[in-house]
């Protein structure tokens, strides 16, 4: 398994070994994290924001406009928020850095 490195809104940080083939979003919902996730990973709520590592950024990809319409009706959008359902998590994301947003 692969590592993703997180800071929880506390700013203590940690890691998990995460799970290939699915998003970062279950990852961090299976391991107990303060994501919500109240659409299951439909992209429709936005309860599952977070903040990518910037060295990151191009390896995540970029927000559908789905993704982006949900984001920008947050006061605490960045130029590196994303929603962790709509980020697989592949082999590739080993060593993924993310801090959990704060809850809107």
């Amino acid at each position: 398994m692969a590592k993703i490195f997180i800071t929880n809104r506390e700013g203590a940080e940690s890691e998990i070994e995460g799970e290939i083939g699915i998003s970062v979003m279950e990852n961090l919902r299976d391991n107990d994290y303060e994501i919500e996730a109240i659409c299951g990973g439909q992209c429709s709520c936005a309860t599952c924001h977070v903040y990518i590592d910037d060295a990151w950024m191009e390896k995540v990809g970029k927000r559908s406009d789905e993704e982006n319409e949900l984001l920008e009706e947050l006061e605490c959008v960045q130029p590196n928020s994303r929603l962790s359902c709509q980020v697989e998590f592949t082999e590739d994301l080993d060593g993924l850095a993310v801090t959990i947003a704060p809850d809107e």
